[in-house]
C-alpha cells in the first residue's frame, strides 16, 4: 500500500493517520467540530470517506490532486469534506445536485470509486431508532417548539446512532463501484477586476461588459446560481 506522506503535507497528518489506523471515532469527532453536532449521516460520510481514501490509497495535500464529487447537501457531505480534505475552497469538491446520499472520490487521472448509501440500510435506520426519528420529525421536520429536554434527548440519541454506525460493516452501509470519471480542468486562476458600478473586486470570469463598463453579475442584473437548503437553483438579484 502506498501511504507515504508527501513532503509538506503536515496539516492533514493527524487526520490521515486516523484514516489509515481506521480510527473512525476520532474522525467523527473531527467532523463534529465542523458540523456542530454528531448525527448518523455525518457518521456515514466519515465511514465512506475513510474507506474510499484507503481503497484508492491516496494522500491529499490540498492541491486538488484528488477530487470528491458529492450528490447531496446534507450532513453526509461534512463528513466527506473533513475526511477527504476536498472542499470548495481548495477546488477539490464538486457538487452535483442529485439529492442522493452518495459521493465519488477520484484521482486526477479519472480513476475513482463511487459510494452510495444502501437504500435498504437507510430505510432500516428509522425502524431501529424510532424514538430518535420521531423527535427529529417533530422538532426539525415539523418545526414544533422544542423543550430543552426534548432537544437534549434527540441530540443524545443521534450521538448514540452516529457512534453505532461506526461499527457497521461497510458492505451493509454502502454500495460501491470503481469506475472512470471525466473531471473538469484543475484549478483555474483568474485575475480580479473592479465593478464600475459597486466598486467591488470580482473574478474576471464573473464580470460582464455593459455599455463598455465592467459590471459584476448583480450590477448587471443577471440571474445568479446559489446553493441553499433547497439545493442548487437560480436566484434573481
Amino acid at each position: 500500500m502506498t501511504t507515504e506522506r508527501k513532503e509538506g503535507n503536515t496539516l492533514r497528518e493527524k487526520i490521515e493517520s486516523m484514516i489509515y489506523a481506521n480510527d473512525l471515532r476520532g474522525l467523527l469527532y473531527q467532523a463534529g467540530a465542523l458540523h456542530g453536532h454528531l448525527c448518523n449521516f455525518l457518521a456515514f460520510g466519515v465511514v465512506g470517506g475513510a474507506a474510499a481514501i484507503r481503497e484508492l490509497e491516496v494522500r491529499n495535500t490540498g492541491m486538488d490532486e484528488v477530487v470528491a464529487i458529492v450528490e447531496t447537501n446534507n450532513c453526509f457531505t461534512d463528513g466527506i469534506q473533513i475526511v477527504t480534505g476536498c472542499t470548495f475552497g481548495n477546488n477539490a469538491l464538486i457538487y452535483r445536485d442529485l439529492g442522493k446520499t452518495a459521493f465519488s472520490l477520484v484521482r486526477r487521472n479519472g480513476e475513482g470509486v463511487r459510494y452510495v448509501l444502501d437504500p435498504d440500510f437507510e430505510d432500516s435506520r428509522e425502524k431501529e431508532y424510532p424514538e430518535a426519528y420521531a423527535l427529529w420529525n417533530e422538532l426539525i421536520t415539523e418545526k414544533k417548539d422544542a423543550t430543552p429536554e426534548k432537544h437534549e434527548r434527540m441530540m443524545k440519541l443521534f450521538g448514540e446512532m452516529s457512534l453505532a454506525a461506526l461499527e457497521m460493516p461497510l458492505d451493509r452501509m454502502f454500495r460501491t463501484r470503481k469506475r472512470q470519471f471525466a473531471l473538469p480542468p484543475a484549478s483555474m486562476m483568474y485575475p480580479s477586476v473592479r465593478c464600475d458600478k459597486c466598486g467591488e473586486n470580482i473574478m474576471e470570469s464573473r464580470a460582464r461588459l455593459v455599455g463598455g463598463k465592467t459590471y459584476c453579475l448583480e450590477c448587471a442584473g443577471e440571474n445568479l446560481y446559489a446553493m441553499d437548503s433547497r439545493g442548487m437553483g437560480i436566484v434573481v438579484p
